[in-house]
């Protein structure tokens, strides 16, 4: 068996153009454009990175994107007075702040400080809670893209067995309750867990986010499994090489063998997640506004 390559990036494109088209109803309905407002403290180069890549993505969606760059040294005072002006601001619909934070500031009081309608990223405790109970709210961002990745490869998941290997608040518990609401049999794998290998094999889906390279390989899947690789891990460089390739949690080449579908890395889960930012910012923007949400987001 050759898996079939799930294409996050042509997914993530489709998307965006959606976002962008929806964007623009929106605009002429109100007079403004959706807003994101991200906030940078310091100067982590990967943050930086990332940062300039959500601005240009929310310009290209016919979104305003409001950069807040602020010292690595910004007191939590200064922070949260920054992030409580972005709440009262009707031209901002969602509020990003990029972790991670320098050692000093309390991420989780920041976090905490954000409304919980402009949570975009659905880090906040009030959407995580209303994630669990089913209500309406923000989901984060990687796991709601692995969720639409899933259900495009395999419709209705009712009755599936899923893994998810990892427990973080950011995709493992989110990911495994948007399985659960999709009536899958899901089990959350992790460091403690015995006989992992074991565990994983019984899966028909099996999301990896446990941020160790290649550790799954074939002998790992049930034979026609659908994996999603939320894993993005640097190889030490070859010889003469400035830096090494990006690898998922999964071994790509020998997983192929056996599943059934798989995401690559990179172009598999990594552009959804954008994707979905700016699908939520448009949400906040609606719900904000009061308006009704289009169809196909």
């Amino acid at each position: 068996m050759t898996a079939t390559r799930i294409d996050g990036k042509a997914f993530a494109a489709r998307l965006r153009e959606r976002v962008g088209a929806r964007a623009l109803e929106f605009a002429e309905a109100t007079g403004r454009k959706p807003g994101l407002a991200v906030v940078l403290v310091g100067e982590n180069a990967a943050s930086e990175v990332y940062v300039r890549a959500k601005g240009k993505a929310c310009v290209a969606a016919n979104m305003e994107s409001f950069e807040h760059r602020l010292p690595a040294d910004t007191s939590a005072q200064d922070l949260l007075a920054l992030v409580e002006r972005l709440n009262a601001d009707p031209a901002v619909d969602g509020i990003l702040v990029q972790l991670p934070l320098p050692e000093h500031l309390d991420e989780q009081a920041i976090i905490a400080a954000i409304s919980p309608d402009k949570d975009v990223d659905g880090f906040h405790v009030i959407n995580a809670g209303r994630l669990s109970v089913g209500q309406e709210g923000f989901v984060p961002c990687t796991p709601m893209g692995c969720m639409m990745l899933l259900t495009d490869r395999l419709g209705d998941l009712s009755g599936l067995d899923a893994v998810v290997i990892g427990r973080s608040n950011i995709v493992g518990k989110p990911m495994a309750q948007l399985l659960l609401d999709a009536n899958a049999t899901v089990t959350i794998a992790h460091s403690r867990t015995k006989d992992l290998a074991a565990v994983v094999r019984r899966a028909d889906i099996v999301v990896a986010a446990v941020g160790r390279p290649q550790m799954i390989g074939k002998d790992w899947l049930k034979e026609g499994a659908t994996v999603i690789d939320v894993g993005i891990n640097r190889l030490p460089p070859e010889p003469g090489a400035d830096k090494g390739r990006l690898v998922g949690d999964v071994a790509f080449d020998e997983a192929s063998e056996v599943a059934g579908a798989i995401t690559p890395v990179p172009g598999g889960v990594g552009p959804m997640t954008i994707a979905v930012l700016l699908r939520n910012t448009l949400v906040a923007a609606y719900r904000n506004a009061g308006l009704d949400m289009p169809e196909g987001l």
